[in-house]
């Protein structure tokens, strides 16, 4: 089982910036995928960004250019360094983990973000 803490929401106003955090533990592959995802009021979840433990990674279109995703594979911590924020950036976000090699799929708590003047 592994579990996921997430850190570093808030409230922030629009054009300011927040850093996200999930550290990971317990027992989870090295051959994974982790990031982010977002669910605002009313909406379905949908991709933020996520970053293989290869390095690679892929955006959201709503992201390319203003967060950037991040991992520390020794600390098993994800990061998304979020700039420029815009209300429409205002939901709960999630951390995910795809552990490739048991193909277990987890899911973190939630943090609220919200951008709002």
């Amino acid at each position: 089982q592994v579990q996921l803490v997430e850190s570093g929401g808030g409230l922030v106003q629009p054009g300011g910036s927040l850093r996200l955090s999930c550290a990971a533990s317990g027992s989870m592959s090295s051959i994974n995928t982790m990031g982010w995802y977002r669910q605002a009021p009313g909406k379905q979840r949908e991709l933020v960004a996520v970053i293989k433990s290869g390095g690679s990674t892929n955006y959201a279109d709503s992201a390319k250019g203003r967060f950037t995703i991040s991992r520390d594979n020794g600390k098993n911590t994800v990061y998304l360094q979020m700039r420029t924020l815009k209300p429409e950036d205002t939901a709960v976000y999630y951390c995910y983990v795809n552990d490739i090699w048991y193909g277990r799929v987890y899911w973190g708590q939630g943090t609220q973000v919200t951008v709002s003047s």
